[in-house]
C-alpha cells in the first residue's frame, strides 16, 4: 500500500472541500482546520490554494487525455472506442468524484498558464471524441445524427455523471459500465 505525502493529504482534503463547498468557498484556514495543523504549516508542502487546484484539475484532466490517447491509438470500430471512452469516464468518476467536481465546475479559477494547458487538453479530446463519431457514422455504425448533438449527449451525461453517483450510493462500476454504456449506445446504433 502506498503511503501518502503531506502534500498528497492537503490534496485530497482540499479537494473534499472544494466538491462541498467550492474553490472560492474554502480557505488554505479551512484546509488546516479539517487537517487538525496550523494554516501556516499548509505552506510548508503548497505554496497556495491555487496550487492545490491546479494540482487537482490537471491530474484528473491528464488522465482523461492519455485514457483518449489509449482509445484513438487502438484498432477497433467507432462504437467500441465510444463504449472505452463511456467507460473511461465511470472509472474516472468512480476514482475521482470529488476532483471532477473541481474540474467541471472550478476550472475557470485556474491561474493562465494552467487554464491553457487545461483548455487545451479539454478541447484536444472533445476533436478526438468528435473524430471517433463522425468515423462512426460513415462506417455506419452510428445512425446519422449530427456528431454534436451525439457529442453533447453523452458528454453531457457522462460529465455530471459525478453527481449522480456519490448520491445513489456507490452502485458497482461493473453494473454501471455495462448499463450505461447499453442506455448511452441504444440511441445512436
Amino acid at each position: 500500500m502506498k503511503l501518502s505525502t503531506r502534500k498528497e493529504e492537503i490534496i485530497k482534503t482540499a479537494s473534499r472541500l472544494f466538491y462541498d463547498k467550492g474553490f472560492k468557498a474554502v480557505s488554505m484556514r479551512d484546509i488546516a482546520t479539517v487537517m487538525d495543523i496550523k494554516a501556516a504549516s499548509l505552506y510548508n508542502h503548497i505554496n497556495s490554494k491555487q496550487e492545490i487546484l491546479s494540482a487537482i484539475i490537471l491530474e484528473v484532466a491528464e488522465e482523461f487525455t492519455t485514457g483518449m490517447e489509449n482509445v484513438v491509438g487502438e484498432n477497433i470500430s467507432a462504437i467500441n472506442k465510444i463504449e472505452k471512452v463511456i467507460e473511461l469516464h465511470i472509472e474516472i468518476t468512480v476514482n475521482h468524484s470529488e476532483a471532477l467536481a473541481a474540474l467541471n465546475n472550478d476550472w475557470m479559477h485556474l491561474e493562465e498558464a494552467d487554464l491553457n494547458a487545461f483548455v487545451k487538453m479539454r478541447d484536444d479530446y472533445e476533436e478526438n471524441f468528435r473524430r471517433i463519431i463522425k468515423h462512426g457514422i460513415e462506417a455506419g455504425e452510428i445512425k446519422p445524427y449530427h456528431p454534436e448533438v451525439v457529442l453533447f449527449s453523452i458528454l453531457s451525461t457522462l460529465r455530471t455523471l459525478y453527481l449522480w453517483y456519490q448520491k445513489r450510493g456507490k452502485l458497482d462500476v461493473n453494473i454501471l459500465k455495462k448499463d450505461m454504456v447499453s442506455v448511452l449506445k441504444k440511441g445512436i446504433v
